[in-house]
């Protein structure tokens, strides 16, 4: 019988934070446990401390979980809780996304202070972006408007925003509602113009393989439908070698036992673009996700992939 607290790691951010107090109710209501029973962790990144500089510069997504990995694999963590697309598709050995909490709205938010909506944006208005999937849609739709690298928490963005260093910037709608700042956005972009970065909205919690009494008492509270769907937009990504210096988007949907999805790549200044829509039974759930990865590589040749990396 377990007695000693469950060493649940996170990062420090609001957000994170938010994201592993979730997963700890969750599990205190799964298991009827008392909240001492769950120790939260919390530990700076690389990419937390670094916040001036892209995360292509700077080394992509593993910044946001190499620390903690390191820990969860020696055994000082039971387990980590991650936004699900901060993940990168290749984990380290021994480690793997055990579980899943219920997904929340994929879309991403504007915060307009020139205009509230995009498209209502004046000719040459500077848009704040850290993903490269969102500056790319930007220049896709708005090809005029001067679009720049704007990193920091949310509370750091929307204060500069506040100050006027740029116009308008762009938000994961999930990461606003989790903070209770679900007022904030002054557009909610529609996934079919806008589509959300694989994994969006998903909280995933890492364990180690094998351990099966951490493992058990993950899966009580793992959401099927949203472990479809992230496997499938992963899967995506892994076959495009997706990374935060790529722009790729996917999203998967699934329900009564079938998954739908829909991927993109562009290039980074939003000019060219090649898409596929896929669909299947969702035990089929990563094959339907590589495949349309390995598709859409082959649509777009090795060209596309040269002109810009």
């Amino acid at each position: 019988m377990q007695t000693k607290p469950f060493r649940i790691g996170t990062r420090g951010s609001p957000l994170a934070l938010a994201q592993a107090y979730e997963t700890r109710s969750r599990l205190m209501a799964a298991h009827g446990l008392p909240e001492e029973m769950f120790e939260i962790v919390a530990l700076t990144t690389k990419g937390d401390r670094i916040t001036d500089r892209s995360l292509a510069e700077i080394g992509g997504k593993g910044l946001f979980t190499a620390e903690l990995e390191e820990q969860l694999a020696s055994g000082e963590l039971d387990f980590a809780v991650h936004s699900s697309k901060d993940m990168p598709t290749v984990l380290p050995d021994g480690l793997f996304l055990s579980a899943f909490l219920p997904r929340e709205d994929v879309r991403d938010a504007f915060v307009g202070a020139a205009a509230p909506r995009l498209v209502e944006l004046p000719h040459g208005a500077t848009v704040g972006s850290s993903s490269l999937r969102r500056q790319a849609l930007i220049r896709r739709l708005r090809p005029d408007l001067n679009v720049i690298t704007f990193r920091g928490l949310v509370d750091t963005r929307l204060r500069k925003l506040a100050e006027g260093q740029v116009d308008a910037t762009l938000l994961a709608f999930a990461g606003l509602k989790r903070l209770g700042k679900q007022d904030v956005p002054t557009e909610l972009l529609d996934p079919k113009d806008f589509p959300p970065a694989p994994a969006q909205g998903a909280i995933c919690i890492e364990s180690r393989i094998g351990d099966e009494r951490v493992n058990t008492l993950l899966e009580s509270i793992n959401d099927r439908t949203t472990h479809d769907a992230v496997t499938c937009e992963r899967a995506f990504l892994g076959a495009l070698d997706g990374s935060c210096r790529t722009p790729i988007a996917g999203h998967a949907t699934s329900e009564d036992g079938k998954i739908h999805f829909y991927g993109m790549i562009l290039t980074p200044d939003g000019s060219r673009f090649h898409d596929i829509s896929s669909e299947g039974n969702a035990t089929d759930a990563e094959r339907i996700g590589r495949e349309a990865g390995e598709a859409v590589r082959a649509k777009a040749g090795t060209g596309f992939f040269e002109s810009w990396s």
